[in-house]
């Protein structure tokens, strides 16, 4: 089985972040989001996987290249015109030719790693499998009827959704989902839903099996719920015990279990309490990181604290007033303090959509 991953979107929720940077470049715990999918397929013995881009120039083709350091094949299908999931799709039906496959959407995380539904669809007598997970709003999703073992029923962002079930952005087909795909008729949004191909597999006496996820589950498609996603990956980190007579703790510091340092990095003078982690050739200085905060290569902290946040690499937080909480900081962004100046100011240089809460 081949498996697909739908990385062709603009990220518009996550913006200013995703102006220079796909979603699923976005780094959840210092690893790309959509590493955390490709991850999950290699588990389950998927070694070649399509991914779904807006333009052979993205910066995911570049960044993940062929996929050999992933330890997986990578081939590129592109969609220019985001026209739907189905769209996409049904894009990749070359891709995947006729054997079943898999399909994941490069945004979504989860701690569930699904390895049983993956290695058991090939042999199964379901015509279609779809993730599901239980919702406190379904009426933001795609929502699912299940009665027994199977789906009866789909629909996609219902007003009175009948269910809590909300389909989950993983799906496993056969090659009759292209055949649905191309009787369908573009939606109210003018994309082609694949809820509305998989109804047309449910009419045509289809058997789709349900698979609910174990765990947690983040649609990560806004600042909060990327950090969020952020402190529940780092939740899971493996106790390690706190560093000593290490050569990359320096002067004065406190430093907890569940610390992961990158290599050249250095903690001076400061307290970091776990669950953290840094990347390589980082310095934190007469600061405070708490917990829950992934930092990334290159970056400093001085005279600052952070807890809860999203730092990536090459950014700087200098002599900042109070505690930055809850952030995301994209690449190169630099955080500085103007308060030993007279007269105490603001100084920004923002892009489209930014938000600043001081």
């Amino acid at each position: 089985m081949k498996a697909v991953i739908l990385a062709a979107g603009q990220g518009t929720r996550l913006r200013p972040v995703t102006l220079t940077m796909p979603k699923p470049l976005v780094p959840v715990a210092n690893k790309w989001l959509i590493a955390y999918a490709i991850d999950i397929l290699k588990e389950a013995n998927f070694s070649d996987i399509g991914i779904v881009v807006n333009s052979l120039e993205s910066p995911i083709c570049k960044v993940i290249g062929d996929g050999k350091g992933l330890g997986v094949n990578i081939d590129y299908i592109v969609q220019t015109e985001q026209l739907g999931l189905a769209h996409a799709i049904k894009l990749c039906k070359d891709f995947v030719g006729d054997d079943p496959f898999a399909v994941f959407l490069g945004d979504n995380i989860f701690q569930d790693k699904l390895k049983d539904l993956l290695t058991t669809f090939e042999s199964s007598d379901a015509e279609a499998s779809i993730v599901l997970v239980e919702v406190p709003d379904p009426e933001r999703f795609g929502v699912a009827v299940v009665e027994g073992d199977k789906i009866t029923e789909l629909m996609e962002k219902p007003p009175n959704p009948p269910s809590n079930l909300a389909v989950a952005g993983v799906y496993l087909f056969r090659n009759s989902i292209f055949d649905a795909i191309s009787r369908i008729k573009p939606s109210w949004r003018n994309e082609y839903e694949i809820t509305d191909a998989m109804a047309l597999l449910l009419e045509d006496g289809k058997k789709m099996s349900p698979y609910t996820l174990k765990g947690w589950w983040i649609d990560a498609g806004k600042p909060n719920a990327i950090v969020l996603a952020n402190q529940l990956v780092l939740e899971d980190l493996p106790y390690t015990p706190a560093p000593e007579n290490s050569d990359q703790i320096e002067g004065n510091c406190e430093v907890s279990h569940r610390v992961v340092i990158g290599e050249g990095s250095k903690i001076i003078d400061s307290v970091v309490r776990g669950p953290v982690i840094i990347g390589n050739n980082t310095i934190i200085k007469n600061s405070y990181v708490g917990p829950y905060t992934s930092i990334g290569d290159d970056v400093v902290v001085e005279g600052s604290e952070v807890e809860a946040s999203i730092i990536m690499k090459n950014c700087i937080l200098k002599d900042v007033t109070g505690r930055v909480d809850r952030s995301l900081l994209a690449d190169n962004a630099q955080v500085t303090s103007a308060a030993a100046r007279t007269p105490a100011t603001h100084r920004f240089v923002l892009a489209e959509n930014s938000y600043v809460q001081l």
